[in-house]
């Protein structure tokens, strides 16, 4: 069976607290940012960044015709160091959908979420599987990259997605930090 990315149900299968802190890398028009507002209703919050700020306009439009308070849209660049402008070890959660065929650097991209991600936080990533037939075919990266990206930058890999017939995606943890003082 034929299905595209289902941004409600994947949402819903990630269990995400109605009080968490999010952000969504590359948010577009809204895809992920919607469904996420609507999800954490209850005291939760998303930050919502892209670099193009046609983007960010358009998202604020639709999160005002569903009555949605809890966005910030930001506009940056989260290729660059700190780039998102977000705290460390800030949030919940941050989502990476559909971006990194579209960044020179994806470690860079992921090495920004871990840096924003409080410990034990999530990062979840989506994007373009190699062999589909739909889709941008330029810059794809697969999800084998993204598992060694991961490893290099000491993210846990908790579990895969079931992101449809042209995407796959992966669910990364940040690991809590250990201070353990070792005893001679």
């Amino acid at each position: 069976m034929v299905y595209f990315l289902e941004p409600e149900k994947i949402i819903e299968d990630l269990n995400l607290r109605e009080d968490a802190t999010v952000a969504d890398f590359g948010c577009g028009s809204g895809g992920f940012t919607i469904p996420l507002a609507k999800k954490l209703k209850r005291g939760g919050f998303i930050y919502a960044l892209d670099i193009q700020q046609e983007a960010l306009s358009a998202l604020l439009g639709n999160a005002k015709l569903f009555g949605l308070n809890n966005i910030r849209a930001i506009k940056c660049d989260i290729e660059e160091p700190e780039g998102s402008t977000l705290p460390d070890n800030s949030l919940d959660a941050v989502f990476i959908v559909n971006l990194l065929f579209e960044v020179d650097d994806p470690e860079r991209v992921v090495k920004e979420a871990k840096r924003v991600a409080k410990p034990d936080g999530k990062i979840i990533v989506i994007d373009w599987k190699k062999d589909a037939s739909f889709g941008p075919e330029e810059k794809r990266v697969g999800r084998e990259e993204i598992e060694t990206i991961a490893r290099h930058l000491d993210l846990e890999i908790e579990k895969e997605i079931d992101a449809g017939t042209y995407h796959w995606g992966v669910v990364l943890r940040k690991k809590k930090e250990t201070n353990q003082i070792k005893q001679f």
